[in-house]
């Protein structure tokens, strides 16, 4: 059931120029893995409709069911596309992004599906985010992603991750701290996301790739690794493989 927020000054709204998008949204968080699932999806990559600065797509035959929305960084605005596709209909939501790896056995190139996020936000705060500091993703949603990537015998792991809103101040003793505290990895949406889909009454899940390592206390990118090239495509199939296998869908 969604949550109607009388309280709120602000709220996001659909009006009769909005094209129906239906159940099911995927929220990408970068460009090249928005128009990797454009390809897929044999959507054009410039058939768009902008929402706030980011690109809103319809894929064909699925655009009364199914839509795909990004590039975006950050929970406040993550959470600002979150609002308004809840708005406009959506009720099941995928994420699909990146992340920095926190423990040692978690490498460039792999896949994390996060079971929970540390928040250390400032968006989940307003959404009466949970006393433990942790918010969960939809455990429907992140059972089909897990099933997706059992199907395809794809590694993955899984756990909590750290999301901050200051990528600049990820210090050796906050990685030290979760590192003790079993945290995979850290990125710049997740709780908040989680946080919302809870207030809101939605599901929503995610899936990771990492980019890069913090686990050393020295940063090591791998943006151009082909470890990571290959983590990109397996989390695109498995988004692919999501939208297609839902019952409603086909």
């Amino acid at each position: 059931m969604i949550m109607t927020d009388r309280d709120a000054i602000v709220n996001p709204v659909k009006s009769r120029k909005i094209p129906r998008i239906g159940p099911v949204a995927v929220m990408v968080a970068t460009r090249i893995d928005l128009d990797c699932l454009c390809d897929q999806f044999n959507v054009g990559q410039d058939d768009f409709h902008r929402l706030f600065v980011s690109r809103f797509y319809r894929p064909k035959p699925f655009q009364e069911s199914f839509s795909l929305i990004g590039p975006f960084i950050g929970a406040p605005y993550a959470v600002m596309l979150l609002e308004t596709l809840i708005a406009w209909g959506a009720r099941k939501v995928i994420f699909l992004g990146w992340c920095g790896a926190i423990l040692q056995d978690v490498k460039i190139g792999d896949i994390v599906l996060p079971t929970s996020a540390v928040i250390d936000e400032g968006t989940s705060k307003h959404y009466d985010s949970a006393d433990d500091g942790q918010s969960t993703p939809s455990t429907s949603v992140t059972t089909r992603i897990r099933q997706e990537l059992e199907k395809t015998q794809s590694d993955f792991h899984t756990g909590a991750v750290w999301t901050t809103d200051a990528l600049y101040r990820e210090t050796q003793t906050k990685v030290e701290t979760y590192q003790k505290m079993g945290i995979l990895a850290v990125e710049m949406e997740i709780s908040a996301l989680f946080s919302v889909a809870q207030f809101r009454g939605i599901d929503l899940g995610a899936i990771l790739v990492v980019s890069d390592e913090l686990s050393s206390f020295k940063w090591q990118p791998g943006f151009k690794d082909e470890r990571f090239k290959q983590g990109r495509k397996t989390a695109c199939a498995i988004v692919e493989r999501f939208i297609r296998n839902q019952p409603q869908l086909v």
